[in-house]
């Protein structure tokens, strides 16, 4: 067996261990994937809204919050983070509006969401924290159905499920709105298995005596919110996710800044799988499940673009030489018994691995219940999984060259 071939079935055995592995986890849990439980108590909680060069849609992202049916939300922190346009203005004005609103600036721009976080969290005076973007919108309910699960002493966070806001507005737009999707789908499974992996930004909730504990977020890795998520598990707290949470955010329409987030997301990654690297099977289930998964995901998106460049180059080197030969030679190119229809094994994983691929997909969409995705979107849903899937693992690639590089901006 030769290099290549004990390569593509290693990625072959992987991602078909992963996909069968999230199918079983479905039908085993899919009766509780709505869940919601609600809180013995009122806990008193308070959000932070890190803000920053965000004057076109601060407003309504503040008035948003404030239509929140939780009765336990006491507090409200605006942190401007030192903004060059006229964010903070109308922040203070806001503040007079609504009477826990509190408006606080940073001395100096943090350059980076964690900073900001960090700054306003230190005014929140509450049981929970929570946290969301300055261009996220909670629905209404959202946080109502989160708070339940800290009546488990052990539930250290809870997040919510991300969903797209602006998704209309371009291609683009819309295949990360499936990508959403797929992306919440995937991480209540894990849920199932306590191997969530990262508590997302537009909104989390966490359990204030906790976050202090751990001095809140790293201001130094470019994905906090990944970061603070395996500093919980490393300590042994739960980490929930509320699918019924449902939270709108704007996503990137051209592909420049979705290029950039994309690279943030995945150095950001990189930095915490070597931050917690010496926990790779220790530490309960972020060494044995979540450091794992999370790494295999990195290795199985490069190796799966080296073996597709690879089989296009030779086969267009192989089919050009062919032809030229045959044609110096003045022979035929093919015949009729050139043509082989015995099965292929690598042939079989490939399509199994498509198969059970597009499959995880649809299901995800379909558990959406959102009326999205009708016919008429077919064509894009198809882009999503034949073209934009393809582009990430590039997206590896850069990202590996920039952590390689020791880029440390965003």
């Amino acid at each position: 067996m030769d290099f290549l071939t004990t390569i593509y079935l290693f990625y072959s055995f992987t991602a078909l261990y992963f996909l069968i592995l999230f199918m079983l986890i479905y039908f085993q849990n899919k009766n509780r994937f709505g869940e919601t439980w609600k809180p013995e108590k009122i806990y008193s909680l308070g959000m932070v809204v890190p803000c920053y060069n965000c004057e076109g849609h601060i407003e309504s992202t503040i008035r948003n919050l404030f239509k929140s049916d939780y009765s336990g939300l006491k507090q409200v922190v605006a942190v401007d983070d030192s903004s060059s346009d006229n964010t903070f203005n109308i922040l203070k004005k806001l503040e007079k509006e609504f009477k826990i609103l509190k408006v606080v600036q940073t001395s100096k721009n943090t350059g980076c969401a964690a900073g900001a976080k960090n700054f306003g969290s230190k005014f929140i005076k509450t049981e929970l924290i929570g946290f969301t973007d300055d261009d996220s919108y909670p629905s209404p309910d959202a946080m109502s159905h989160m708070i339940g699960y800290f009546d488990d002493a052990k539930t250290g966070a809870v997040t919510s499920r991300v969903l797209a806001k602006n998704k209309h507005e371009s291609l683009l737009a819309f295949l990360q709105a499936v990508e959403y999707k797929v992306i919440a789908f995937t991480r209540k499974l894990l849920g199932f298995v306590e191997a969530i992996y990262v508590t997302n930004g537009p909104l989390s909730i966490y359990r204030k005596k906790i976050f202090d504990e751990i001095k809140g977020f790293d201001e130094k890795n470019w994905t906090e919110d990944i970061e603070i998520t395996w500093h919980f598990v490393s300590k042994g707290y739960k980490v929930h996710m509320s699918i019924p949470a449902k939270i709108y955010t704007i996503v990137p329409i051209k592909f420049k800044d979705w290029f950039k987030q994309r690279i943030r997301w995945n150095v950001g990654g990189l930095q915490t799988i070597r931050k917690y690297f010496k926990s790779v099977f220790r530490c309960g289930m972020l060494g044995k499940f979540i450091l794992p998964y999370f790494t295999f995901s990195w290795i199985l998106g490069i190796t799966g673009l080296f073996i597709l460049v690879y089989r296009v180059v030779r086969t267009i080197i192989v089919r050009y030489l062919a032809t030229k030969l045959s044609i110096e030679a003045q022979t035929a190119i093919a015949s009729f018994n050139d043509i082989n229809l015995n099965p292929n094994v690598l042939l079989l994983f490939g399509v199994a691995l498509l198969v059970l691929s597009l499959s995880f997909t649809t299901l995800a969409l379909f558990y959406s219940k959102e009326e999205d995705f009708k016919k008429r979107n077919f064509i894009k849903v198809l882009l999503y999984m034949l073209v934009y899937l393809l582009v990430y693992p590039a997206i590896l690639i850069a990202s590996l060259y920039n952590y390689l590089k020791g880029k440390q901006s965003w």
